[in-house]
Parts: structure tokens; C-alpha cells; sequence
């Protein structure tokens, strides 16, 4: 017979009711013999004793950790945060930079005009956008006289052929021929004369639909402004050079009438319009009649020719009319061309004599 040896008893442990919600993990609960257990919270298989943790228990279960929110890069915010900071340290200039990186897309066309003028936006500011905006509002003036045949510059000033130019580019001419830039040729007439101011307004006979130019103010020009000059000189149809404003309001006297220098000499067109500047007399000798005005002084380079063209500024306007430049004579009598000493009438003075000339003027 085999003794029985009796196993000791093991603890009994009681289950543990299931998870409630609402119920803390720590609470005591009651077993269905009617005991009360209070949950170590220690390992099953350890013993020991660890009380609850101090404090209220909670109420509720724990929350599922609620991962941070992702945080984007916003490359393009911070590079223009970027150049913001920059733009600040090194002033208005790169601020407007800053302007033109956040603006939105520009409503403006490229080819739009620019308030005012006849240069479009992209050619506003360049020699090449004034000369292709205004060259077809230049024309050239060829005037036969019983003393020959000379040839200046005009400007039109309405679309349907009024044109202003130098009085003395049209002064005892008995016919006059004017030729478009596109190469149309028209006859033209007088319609007044101002030899004081050296103007004169002529009219083209059955034009229509040409392209007027834009006249400025001449109370707005500063030396060292950029200005373009177009005119025929040489008889070399809309030729363009540029330059700045070298001067204002020069005393410049000018012969009034093509019998100059006591009827020694007739007007050679080839060596310019007789003025004088500063006591000194250029291109010849000015005779008994001639008329002062006040005028602009340009660097830009004027040749017998130009008189009667336009001086412009760099937003397409007309500023002055060309009417007298230095060309000095070489050696075998001929002119040497341009040395950069050249006048215009200012366009507000123009501006001021139009009535006078639509009625008649002087003529």
C-alpha cells in the first residue's frame, strides 16, 4: 500500500471579472462566495503586496494616445519669409523684388500702352521702343524755291495731315512734297507761319487715317534726361539717335528769312540753318533778320535735315522741335557733321502758337 502524501494546497486566485468601462483598475470587487478582493496589482506569481497608486483613482479607462498632429514643410512660405528678411537689411530695392515674387500674375499685356504715351510696356524706356512707336509720325519735307531745294523734318500733329516744322524749312517754298515713313508721298500746303518762334503748320492734301504723335511738356524736362531725335537728315528718312537733355532755356537767334547775310549767299542746306549762340554766329552769317527763343540744348546728334523733326522723351512724347544745330566745316568747305550742339524749340511753346498758326500766323 502506498502511502499518500497530500499536496499541499495551492492559493486559490479567483478570476478577475472582465474589463468594464467606467471601472478603474484598481477598484476592490466582490466574488460570487462573497468576498472581497483587493487587487495588488502586483505579478501573479510574485507575492508581494503593491498598494494602488496614491490619489483618486481615475474614473475612466485610459485614452488611446492621440498621435501629434504632422507638421508640413512649407518650403515656398519659407523661402519667401526668406527673402523678406533679406529685402529689409538691404533695402527698397530687393523689397521690390519681394513684391514681384508674392504678387500674383500680372492682368497688364505686355503690348498694353502706357498711360499717356505711344510706347508700348515692354518698349517703354528704350530707344528702340520710342523709335518704333513714333517714327511713323516723323516725315520728311522736301521745299522747291527759285533758290532750289532744300529738305527738313515735320512732325504730324492730327490724323488727318496737320504737320509742324521749322519756318525756315518751308520759308519762300513754292512747292512742297512730304514723304511718309512708310514711303507715301503727299503734296502739301501752307497754312500759317511764325517766323518770330521759327514755326510753321503745313496740311497734307487728302490724307486721312495717320498716326498723330503724342506732344509732351517741356516744363517737365531736367538736364540729363534721355531723349531720342528723329528726322531726315541728309535726306535720309527717319534716321534715329539719342542723347540727353544737355541744357535748358538757351538764348539761340535764328535768320527769319532764306535771304540771308545781306542777300550775299542763298541758304545752303547742306551746311545748316545760319543761328547764332553765345555772340558767336554758326553755319553762316544770320543777316539783318532773325528772332530769338528760349531752347532746349541736346547732345543727341542733329545734321542739316533734321530741322523741323522731334525731339522725344523716353515715354514716346514730343518734347521740342529740332531747329538748329552745329556743323562745323572741314576743310574743303564741307560740313564736318554732327559734334553733339543741338537746339529745339520746347512743344509748349509749339503748343502755345497752334491757334495762332491755324489761323494764318505770320503768313
Amino acid at each position: 500500500m502506498t502511502d499518500h502524501q497530500e499536496q499541499p494546497q495551492q492559493p486559490y486566485y479567483p478570476p478577475r471579472p472582465p474589463y468594464e468601462p467606467g471601472r478603474a483598475p484598481y477598484e476592490p470587487f466582490t466574488t460570487e462566495h462573497g468576498t472581497t478582493i483587493r487587487p495588488s496589482g502586483g505579478h501573479a506569481g510574485h507575492g508581494g503586496h503593491v498598494p494602488p497608486p496614491a490619489g483618486p483613482a481615475p474614473t475612466a479607462a485610459f485614452p488611446a494616445p492621440v498621435p501629434a498632429p504632422r507638421r508640413r514643410a512649407k518650403r515656398g512660405v519659407g523661402l519667401m519669409a526668406a527673402v523678406a528678411i533679406a529685402a529689409a537689411a538691404i533695402g527698397g530695392g530687393t523689397a521690390t523684388l519681394v513684391q514681384e515674387l508674392t504678387a500674383g500674375p500680372a492682368t497688364t499685356s505686355a503690348s498694353s500702352p502706357v498711360a499717356g504715351t505711344n510706347v508700348a510696356a515692354r518698349g517703354a524706356g528704350t530707344v528702340a521702343g520710342v523709335a518704333e512707336a513714333v517714327s511713323p509720325s516723323i516725315v520728311e519735307i522736301s521745299a522747291a524755291s527759285n533758290s532750289g531745294k532744300s529738305t527738313g523734318s515735320g512732325v504730324i500733329i492730327t490724323s488727318d495731315g496737320e504737320i509742324v516744322t521749322n519756318n525756315h524749312v518751308i520759308s519762300g517754298a513754292s512747292e512742297i512734297t512730304v514723304r511718309l515713313d512708310d514711303g507715301r508721298t503727299y503734296p502739301a500746303e501752307v497754312v500759317g507761319t511764325d517766323p518770330d518762334k521759327d514755326l510753321a503748320l503745313i496740311e497734307l492734301k487728302g490724307a486721312s487715317g495717320l498716326k498723330a504723335a503724342s506732344l509732351g511738356s517741356s516744363k517737365d524736362v531736367k538736364v540729363g534726361d534721355e531723349v531720342v531725335a528723329i528726322g531726315s537728315p541728309e535726306g535720309l528718312t527717319g534716321t534715329v539717335t539719342s542723347g540727353i537733355v544737355s541744357a535748358l532755356d538757351r538764348d539761340v537767334t535764328v535768320a527769319k528769312d532764306e535771304d540771308q547775310g545781306q542777300g550775299q549767299r542763298q541758304y545752303d542746306p547742306r551746311q545748316g540753318w545760319p543761328f547764332e549762340f553765345g555772340g558767336q554766329q554758326f553755319n553762316g552769317d544770320t543777316g539783318s533778320s532773325k528772332t530769338t527763343y528760349k531752347a532746349l540744348q541736346t547732345d543727341a546728334s542733329l545734321n542739316p535735315g533734321n530741322s523741323g523733326g522731334a525731339l522725344i522723351n523716353m515715354n514716346g512724347e514730343i518734347i521740342g522741335i529740332n531747329s538748329a544745330m552745329y556743323s562745323p566745316s572741314s576743310s574743303n568747305g564741307s560740313t564736318a557733321g554732327s559734334v553733339g550742339l543741338g537746339f529745339a524749340i520746347p512743344i509748349d511753346t509749339v503748343k502755345a502758337d497752334l491757334d495762332d498758326l491755324r489761323s494764318g500766323g505770320g503768313n
